[in-house]
């Protein structure tokens, strides 16, 4: 069964977990992630999956959770960093944030953007210098429906919102990476991009990632580790508070 973003945000809250791998070889990171998405379902995460970058030297975790309320989300988030303990040694976590799907498109007219292991997708994330959410996820949205139907392999796309700072983001699913190049290779930058954009200050950062793992694989039952720190940003931190 495919992973799936929707295209609104009235039964679901999305998580995004990003982490820098500091071991050369990576598959125990992914493995234990795999173990971790197993643990995240007690807490009532209703599905989870893993992306993988193809070039570059990032692992997402995503989940989804039905809705739930601001005291809800800062308890889930503690315990979430709580049990990432016993990763500390492989990865550093470098963000992690709610977020709210407020748009999206699909060529095939589902009403969510799904994707199952093996996939590609690629995710652009724009974050702003000032507290202009509101404005930014207008300029994304506007990016958005102004390039997707022309972006030839592209399934469907969803733009995603922030819910703790002004940052904003699409995610895409490809039918092939191959198709995924061709558009990045043949989109000009500054024509497509840039109007929407340049009255900003933003940092833009765009990657493309394998999906290798969906929910709905079998793995152990892992055990969460008792102690409540976690390594985010390189150093060991106490998480009695939200970061």
């Amino acid at each position: 069964m495919a992973c799936f973003v929707p295209f609104n945000n009235r039964n679901l809250d999305v998580t995004l977990f990003v982490f820098r791998p500091t071991v050369v070889l990576v598959d125990e990171l992914v493995e234990s992630l795999k173990q971790f998405c197993v643990c995240t379902e007690t807490l009532g995460c209703v599905q989870s999956s893993i992306f993988k970058s193809i070039h570059g030297n990032l692992i997402i975790w995503y989940g989804g959770w039905m809705k739930k309320s601001t005291v809800n989300k800062e308890l889930l988030t503690t315990t979430l960093l709580s049990m990432l303990t016993s990763m500390s040694s492989m990865a550093v976590l470098t963000e992690h944030s709610f977020f709210d799907a407020y748009a999206g498109e699909s060529k095939d007219g589902s009403n969510a953007a799904k994707f199952s292991t093996g996939d590609i997708v690629s995710m652009n994330l724009i974050t702003s210098s000032s507290n202009d959410l509101n404005d930014v996820s207008y300029a994304n949205l506007a990016l958005f429906k102004s390039r997707f139907l022309r972006m030839e392999g592209a399934t469907a796309g969803v733009c995603l919102k922030c819910q703790s700072m002004p940052r904003v983001a699409c995610l895409y699913v490809w039918k092939s990476l191959l198709l995924c190049y061709s558009w990045i290779l043949t989109s000009d930058y500054r024509k497509t991009m840039m109007p929407y954009l340049d009255r900003f200050s933003l940092s833009v950062k765009y990657d493309v990632f394998w999906v290798v793992y969906v929910s709905s694989e079998n793995v152990q039952n892992y055990q969460i580790p008792p102690q409540h720190h976690v390594l985010e940003n390189g150093e060991m931190k106490n998480e009695g508070r939200i970061i």
